[in-house]
């Protein structure tokens, strides 16, 4: 990203900012289980992220959780996916956000599926 002039990377569609760049980089990095460094990553976009930037906020939310379930706290995880999700109109539920918060509960092993959180998390994803 360094390389790019400063002409491509603005805040466009057809460019990529350092916003996009760290929303990119905490899927990456959350997926490969660098939870440390994919929690910089969110604090970075967040702060360059609009407060309007409604569904990037959430992936970047959806990634925070799926950290907490790497790092061994499933519960924290589904309360956190359930509270992004509630936040957000049903309209909103779908395509991207839901296929993150879908992993995350395909991530979480059969044996924890009948903890409420896991449950919670479970139900909202049924709608």
């Amino acid at each position: 990203m360094n390389r790019l002039p400063d002409s491509e990377r603005s805040d466009t569609w057809l460019t990529y900012s350092e916003q996009k760049h760290n929303v990119h980089l905490s899927h990456a990095l959350t997926t490969l289980g660098d939870t440390r460094r994919a929690r910089e990553s969110q604090e970075r976009a967040l702060e360059l992220s609009a407060p309007t930037s409604t569904m990037t906020r959430t992936l970047l939310n959806i990634d925070a959780a799926a950290c907490s379930h790497h790092d061994g706290d499933t519960e924290q995880a589904c309360r956190r996916t359930v509270a992004a999700l509630t936040a957000l109109p049903t309209d909103y539920r779908t395509g991207l956000v839901r296929r993150r918060a879908l992993e995350l509960y395909e991530a979480i092993l059969t044996e924890h599926h009948r903890e409420h959180a896991v449950r919670e998390l479970r139900d909202i994803l049924a709608v």
